[in-house]
């Protein structure tokens, strides 16, 4: 059992205890935190590492890096660096580092910062600019998306992202308004899409699947993590860890998938007599997948849509 110093008193990482324990570091491990949002991870984690241990985080949002310097700037075992986790491999090659990871941790999705601070744009709970990018060095803001995006595309994106039942309805209402001005603040959006949702779910509001939808859009969020499943499984050592954290199922549809595929081994036709060693395994799975506890269900509401899954890179 982890011990309740290893966590900020204020903040618990999801799911930080079975990480910990999931990730089965060694003091002198290399590790990469490539999400570090608010940090509770990387302390965990820097609770376990000896001053021969290496922690390498990563972050696409400045907010996010800037506390790491600040937080970490005079420890030695820590490194910090500002990019997508979709430019792993870019990474860890400039570090010399591809195959040599010893654990490697990805928790997708926004974090509490983000949905925290009405500036971002992320949430409907607080107005502010409706931008949603966790990098706001690139890519456009949701406000721009919204007038670039066709509407069918719209209704596309809310249904697959947000699995939004009202999805035509609230694409043709935000491409009226638009057609007639700007959509500039998450409040805008926010009457726009309650306007639009006919029935209200009880303990949801209407614009909770909306902005969701178009936060991953925006992010490009699936298709990071596609990009960077096969980094992650060339980046860690024989023996190593690969522990994924997902918030949405299409997220943890796509690491299970991929998780599966490699610890199934190389392809042969079904028909054809082969040995296990002949399949050449990439991936052990580990356990099954983790969902938080009712105590940290109690505590921190984010975690309940949580799904970890872990794999060990095959000798």
């Amino acid at each position: 059992m982890m011990a309740e110093s290893q966590f900020s008193s204020t903040h618990f990482p999801v799911l930080g205890e079975e990480v910990l324990e999931a990730l089965n570091l060694s003091g002198s491990d290399c590790v990469v935190d490539a999400t570090y949002g608010r940090g509770g991870h990387s302390r965990a984690i820097l609770s376990q590492l000896s001053d021969q241990g290496r922690l390498i985080v990563i972050d696409r949002d400045a907010t996010a890096v800037n506390a790491a310097l600040g937080e970490w700037g005079g420890d030695d075992r820590v490194e910090v660096v500002h990019a997508p986790f979709s430019e792993l491999t870019k990474i860890l090659n400039a570090k010399g580092l591809i195959g040599k990871v010893d654990a490697l941790l990805f928790d997708f999705g926004v974090s509490s910062p983000q949905l925290d601070n009405g500036a971002r744009g992320f949430s409907f709970m607080h107005d502010g600019p409706l931008d949603m990018r966790m990098d706001q060095s690139r890519g456009i803001s949701a406000a721009i998306w919204l007038e670039q995006v066709e509407e069918e595309e719209l209704v596309r994106v809310l249904k697959k992202y947000g699995e939004e039942r009202f999805a035509k309805r609230i694409a043709r209402n935000i491409k009226t308004v638009l057609s007639e001005q700007d959509i500039e603040t998450t409040a805008e959006l926010t009457a726009i899409v309650s306007a639009a949702v006919p029935r209200k779910e009880p303990g949801k509001h209407p614009a909770t699947r909306t902005f969701q939808a178009i936060r991953i859009a925006v992010n490009d969020e699936l298709g990071e993590i596609k990009s960077v499943l096969p980094q992650a499984l060339a980046a860690v050592s024989p023996g190593g860890r690969i522990v994924m954290i997902s918030f949405h199922s299409l997220e943890d549809r796509l690491v299970k998938r991929f998780f599966n595929e490699q610890a199934k081994g190389d392809p042969f036709p079904p028909d054809m007599p082969v040995t296990s060693d002949m399949l050449r395994p990439k991936l052990r799975l580990i356990g099954k997948k983790i969902k938080a506890g009712d105590g940290e269900l109690d505590r921190n509401r984010r975690s309940r849509s949580a799904v970890m899954r872990v794999a060990e890179k095959e000798a």
